[in-house]
């Protein structure tokens, strides 16, 4: 029975990627898998998956590389999958030693924007540098690539072009989406937003979006849903003063639920939103939440993103939109109120693409095939 090893600082261990999808895809195919994290302390086993994970995400690059050596040497996998460079540079040793495969999943953009905001320019350029050289130094030591989108794929692809690697993206099993077609309301609406709540995620956009459809059609009772919460200090203060600013009547904010229920909780949207800001990394990105969407049944509207476009083309269930342009993102919302066949044939459309190009079922056995022909070419 091969072995499989999944290694990650900042993904938790029961990621979705990471656990519901890939770990349980393996699992199934008669594969031995365990999942180590930095992120939460848990031991034990999970749906027949080993999880040894443990709360040093804030510890040194030292105690996180030992950490990840002693999981190997202790497990002796036949293959890595890891999330982050760190991880990759943790195991080299390991994996030239023992002439396992080590496939690095890139999901996330490297360096990201986060990890740059806490320098001050120029100091920013040559942190850029360093950690991009980092990334490509992961790349020369890994021996295969998977990429969660086409736009995440450079510079790795192109330089490490000669290595296999495939595209799964961060489509979702069926068994975790929850259908909810509503029917339109032409006296009432709810639109969602979900995810962080912050100026960089769009919650901005989305409040003078909604704003400017009150003026517009003051009778419409306009109900918003917010599921999620912010995480820095800053961004706390920022959405206090929003909700100063604008004083919506009918307004829920709901904590972040989890994985398993998430459809669940936007169930009784009729619109989801993001309307995060066109910079670089976003622009970059697929986000995962477009899918969860979409298999729910639900109309969305969304920031023109290359990421989108580019995978997905030109939605048929919904809009790509300047996330600062209020006026024309109101105007969609409307013509969905006064043209409640066309609100309909999107809510369908969605549901329709989702089971028949976006699930997890559809890639599933493209990911299993990889990571076994990697460790047995």
């Amino acid at each position: 029975m091969p072995k499989v090893l999944f290694l990650t600082t900042s993904h938790s261990y029961n990621d979705d990627r990471i656990f519901y999808h890939q770990a349980k895809a393996l699992r199934d195919n008669g594969f031995e898998v365990k999942i180590c994290s930095l992120y939460a302390e848990y031991k034990g086993f999970m749906d027949g998956i080993e999880v040894e994970s443990f709360a040093v995400l804030e510890e040194s690059i030292d105690t996180k590389i030992e950490t990840f050596r002693k999981v190997c040497s202790a497990y002796r996998p036949d293959c890595i999958i890891g999330s982050e460079p760190l991880v990759i540079a943790a195991v080299k040793k390991f994996v030239k030693e023992n002439k396992i495969s080590c496939i690095y999943d890139v999901t996330e953009w490297y360096p990201s924007m986060s990890m740059l905001q806490k320098y001050r320019f120029p100091a920013t350029i040559f942190h850029a540098l360093k950690f991009s050289l980092i990334q490509l130094y992961s790349g020369f030591l890994s021996t295969h690539f998977i990429f969660g989108e086409t736009t995440k794929k450079f510079p790795l692809a192109y330089f490490f072009g000669f290595k296999k690697q495939i595209i799964i993206p961060y489509y979702p099993d069926s068994l975790y989406i929850k259908e909810s077609i509503k029917k339109l309301d032409p006296k009432a609406i709810t639109l969602c937003y979900t995810g962080q709540i912050s100026k960089d995620k769009g919650i901005e956009n989305f409040f003078k979006a909604v704003d400017r459809l009150r003026q517009k059609m003051p009778a419409l009772h306009i109900r918003i849903l917010i599921i999620g919460s912010t995480v820095q200090e800053s961004d706390k203060l920022y959405f206090s003063s929003l909700l100063k600013t604008y004083s919506f009547d009918d307004i829920e904010i709901r904590k972040p639920t989890n994985f398993e229920t998430f459809t669940e909780a936007f169930a009784d949207a009729d619109l989801c939103f993001d309307l995060r800001e066109i910079n670089f990394e976003n622009n970059h990105s697929l986000p995962i939440k477009l899918f969860y969407f979409m298999g729910a049944g639900k109309p969305v509207i969304y920031s023109d993103l290359k990421g989108i476009r580019k995978h997905m083309g030109k939605l048929s269930f919904g809009s790509l939109a300047d996330p600062h342009d209020a006026e024309a993102i109101s105007d969609i919302i409307i013509n969905y109120i006064r043209n409640p066949e066309l609100y309909q044939s999107h809510a369908l459309n969605a549901q329709k693409e989702f089971k028949g190009k976006y699930n997890w079922e559809i890639i599933k056995d493209i990911f299993v095939d990889f990571v076994k022909k990697s460790i047995d070419p």
